[in-house]
């Protein structure tokens, strides 16, 4: 292998010597010989030619050569001299290199092979965090200074041996604790992260270096008065507390970090109460790791935790500040539920029903107090929802937002709507954090979805629907916010309890079965699925119905479901309010989803088709049945049925339709798109792996010959329709398609429709990043229409065309020198637009284009 130089015999080379040491071999006097032989390749330096058969890369030679470098002991005398020299070298790969093979090799090295080469190593490690200037370098000299520290923690001692570990840590202390008393704070980041890397590789090197750091730092905490100062030495402290975390609980006698307990407390409060933001948020930070430390906390730290917590989650100003503390509180609560649920989920019960204050001097006054109590009221909302990460504080917290939603239900405020929607929201968020423990899944579930169904019931009974808070819960925005309620807390029922559920909510909305609500005595009857205007109101809860019966576990079989399929299926044909007849439509495809294939499912979709076809063709609900449609078929191209393809010709025919072909051309989105709500894997629906490459492959063509032969005012449709579904699929499918599709893309950038103007402009920019080659053939005619739409009526389309304009910078310098000068002039127009946004990028693109050929780009 003497002076071999093709890669693929190198490979095989290093393999052979590798497993000439793995396997025991004795290799006596040539052990010199054979490290010299290959170390000569160290650091490799190759670079694998143009359209290279083989595809060997330098990093395959460089894990090769490594892997025997670093294979045994015996190299190690000549190994560590070399190390030590290419990381005093210049060359940016040599450091690297030499880093990451020292690392590996301290995984079997010991004292004996580190002693006499540890000095040189640690002032080489110094010096490059120290200086240097590339963070790839610092981070890999900190993983070698810690696998040096791990490997020395490792080495047994026998009585009369010298313990280098000791020595070892007090010369990075020596070297490095100094600097955090610098005034200037100039090598105060680097000193600290040596510290810590060092400190992170043992149990016994972390105890020897904080008790020598921690303290200083705590003593430096209160030297410094400026905030940024303190900030910084807070997050150093952070650095050693999280450390604390990789070694668990600790004895008393051992740790540091007990030991100075009231002064870090003190410290981390202190930042908690202070002006600065900044140093706010680190201290919020601090107090997650504390309270992450077993017994570090006593019961009267823990009550100071939480009045902290109140007041920075309710009354700092500061948003930033205000969300950080919401979210320690849910995480430290599961581990001090009693803590969480005795102090802060009573005083947040309390400030959620305290009202403004009754006496105000002016109108003006009054109304600040409002807004500010209405503040206060959101964030208490917030924080309950936070703070709900154990069942026994969501037993607690449910019923606070229960009964407050049902006082806003009360009231006459004309903000109602919002306040409705935000204890929706908090109610989401408890769902999503009950969903993987199963007792709190059930009890918010049991607890949760009957009240807001007879919350809903009675806001629709026709006495209650003339009052304004009837009306508020009715409306289309306070339902959307509690569909992904009752669907969160759906998804992750086990099939018993799902099953138990369904046989009380199907009733409700098919006969009218009211027992299992918590207000079951309601005026008069609910009959959602009944004829007559009266019953409008009580239509709209299909939403509800739809959330339900959609996320149940596909296992779970739903009572009368062909009757409730056919209710369904005649309200969305037939219902005038489009809310009602599109969640009935969702609801219906979201069951045909997940039916069992067989006649029942034929009989069904055959039903849906003979309802659709008429309506389609003409009379006052067209746009009802294409609503219908559109769901219909996008359940089944989910699940690849074969209904799926005759049901999308029906859609491609409809584009050429002047009075359906734009609201069809833009359902082509909801087909690719994920749903919110239905038809996604969330609600275990059935979808199956590269839907969208297969509707791509089965359409696109169809699409394109519909384009060419349609007339003049239709021809929009396809376009839209084609730039919808392409936006939608995987980057490099698109890419493979590209030459075929893009001279149809670039006709659809001359459409003046701004929806196909704009889907297809995001479409193009990524292919101008991941496909430059082919997309430079069209250079003339992209500059062109991209500068054309930069002075467009419509901002998002400006904005657009400019990241475009900006993407096209990625193409070869070569191609687009000739349009430097004319692009650059066409660009100094849109910095004078009107819209900040649009002047933003403007600057950005025409930066990159005065760039352009420039040395070292």
């Amino acid at each position: 292998m003497d002076g071999e130089k093709d890669p693929r015999n190198l490979l095989v080379a290093f393999q052979i010597v590798h497993d000439l040491i793995a396997k025991d071999y004795a290799l006596g006097p040539f052990v010199e010989e054979l490290f010299e032989v290959t170390s000569c390749y160290f650091p490799v330096d190759f670079t694998p030619p143009p359209n290279d058969p083989h595809g060997i890369q330098r990093e395959d030679l460089i894990l090769s050569l490594r892997a025997v470098l670093a294979s045994t002991t015996q190299f190690a005398e000549f190994l560590l001299p070399l190390l030590i020299e290419k990381l005093d070298s210049e060359l940016q790969s040599a450091k690297l290199d030499s880093l990451q093979t020292l690392t590996a090799c301290c995984a079997i090295y010991g004292q004996k092979e580190l002693q006499e080469f540890l000095p040189s190593l640690w002032s080489s490690l110094r010096r490059e965090v120290f200086q240097t200037a590339s963070e790839k370098i610092e981070m890999e000299c900190l993983a070698a200074l810690r696998a040096l520290s791990a490997c020395l923690s490792r080495s047994v001692l026998s009585s009369d041996s010298e313990d280098l570990l000791d020595s070892f840590l007090s010369s990075i202390l020596q070297d490095c604790r100094h600097h955090l008393c610098e005034p200037d704070m100039k090598l105060v980041w680097p000193s600290a992260k040596l510290l810590q890397a060092a400190a992170g590789a043992s149990l016994r090197t972390y105890h020897r270096i904080t008790h020598s750091v921690l303290p200083l730092l705590l003593e430096q905490y209160t030297k410094h008065t400026q905030s940024s100062q303190r900030r910084t030495i807070l997050e150093m402290l952070l650095g050693f507390l999280e450390l604390q975390q990789k070694w668990g609980h600790v004895e008393e006698d051992e740790s540091t970090l007990l030991s100075l307990q009231g002064p870090v407390c003190s410290v981390v409060f202190s930042a908690l109460l202070d002006s600065s933001v900044q140093l706010q948020l680190v201290g919020i930070k601090a107090l997650t790791v504390l309270g992450s430390l077993q017994g570090f906390l006593s019961s009267s730290d823990l009550e100071l935790v939480v009045d902290h917590l109140i007041r920075l989650a309710l009354h700092e100003e500061d948003s930033q500040s205000s969300e950080a503390a919401m979210e320690v509180a849910g995480s430290l609560a599961p581990t001090y539920p009693k803590v969480f649920s005795g102090h802060m989920v009573p005083r947040l019960e309390k400030e959620l029903q305290s009202g403004p204050p009754l006496r105000c001097v002016s109108s003006s006054e009054r109304e600040e107090s409002y807004h500010n109590c209405h503040s206060l009221q959101q964030r208490c909302l917030q924080a309950l929802a936070a703070v709900s990460t154990h069942t026994s504080i969501v037993k607690e917290t449910v019923p606070i937002l229960l009964q407050h939603l049902q006082k806003v239900l009360k009231g006459t405020e004309a903000k109602n709507t919002q306040d409705m929607i935000s204890v929706c929201q908090s109610l989401h968020r408890v769902a999503l954090q009950c969903q993987q423990d199963a007792e709190g899944c059930w009890y918010f579930h049991q607890t949760v979805v009957p009240c807001l169904l007879a919350m809903a019931v009675q806001a629709a009974m026709p006495e209650s629907t003339h009052t304004l808070p009837g009306k508020a819960l009715l409306e289309e925005e306070v339902l959307a916010a509690m569909i992904p309620v009752i669907s969160a807390a759906t998804t992750h029922l086990s099939p018993e309890l799902a099953a138990q559920s369904v046989s009380h909510v199907v009733p409700l909305f098919l006969k009218g079965d009211v027992s299992f609500l918590p207000q079951n005595s309601f005026p008069c009857s609910f009959q959602p699925f009944g004829d007559g205007e009266c019953l409008e109101a009580q239509r709209r809860l299909v939403a509800l119905l739809m959330a339900f019966v959609c996320s149940l576990p596909r296992d779970v079989a739903i009572p009368q479901q062909e009757w409730l399929l056919r209710e369904l299926l005649a309200l969305s044909c037939s219902c005038n309010c489009p809310f009602t007849a599109t969640t009935a439509a969702k609801c219906f495809a979201g069951l045909v989803n997940k039916h069992p294939a067989g006649q029942q499912l034929d009989e069904i979709l055959q039903l849906a088709v003979n309802r659709m076809e008429p309506s389609l063709a003409e009379g006052p609900r067209r746009t009802q049945a294409l609503t219908l449609l559109l769901w219909v078929t996008k359940a089944l191209v989910l699940r690849y049925h074969p209904l799926s393809s005759c049901l999308t010709d029906k859609l491609l025919g409809l584009l050429g339709d002047t009075e359906l072909g734009p609201a069809t051309a833009d359902g082509f989105s909801l087909l690719m798109a994920e749903s919110p709500d239905v038809l996604h894997k969330g609600c275990h629906a059935d979808v199956r792996i590269m839907f969208r490459q297969r509707f791509f492959t089965d359409n696109v063509p169809k699409l394109v010959q519909g384009f060419h032969g349609a007339g003049p005012d239709v021809k929009a449709n396809y376009l839209k329709g084609l730039s919808h579904v392409l936006n939608h699929l995987p980057k490099p499918v698109l890419v493979t398609e590209l030459p075929t599709l893009l001279s149809l893309l670039l006709e659809a950038l001359s459409c003046s429709d701004r929806v196909v103007q704009l889907s297809t402009l995001s479409c193009l920019h990524p292919l101008l990043l991941e496909a430059p080659q082919i997309m430079s053939l069209h250079v003339d005619t992209l500059v062109t229409k991209f500068l054309n739409l930069t002075s467009s009526p419509t901002m998002a389309v400006r904005i657009a065309a400019l990241r475009c304009a900006h993407a096209l910078t990625s193409l070869p310098t070569t191609v687009l020198l000739p349009y430097k000068g004319r692009v650059i002039r066409a660009l100094a127009k849109p910095l004078d637009d009107k819209k900040r946004l649009v002047r933003k990028e403007a600057v950005a693109a025409r930066g990159e284009w005065f760039l352009l050929g420039s040395p070292g780009r």
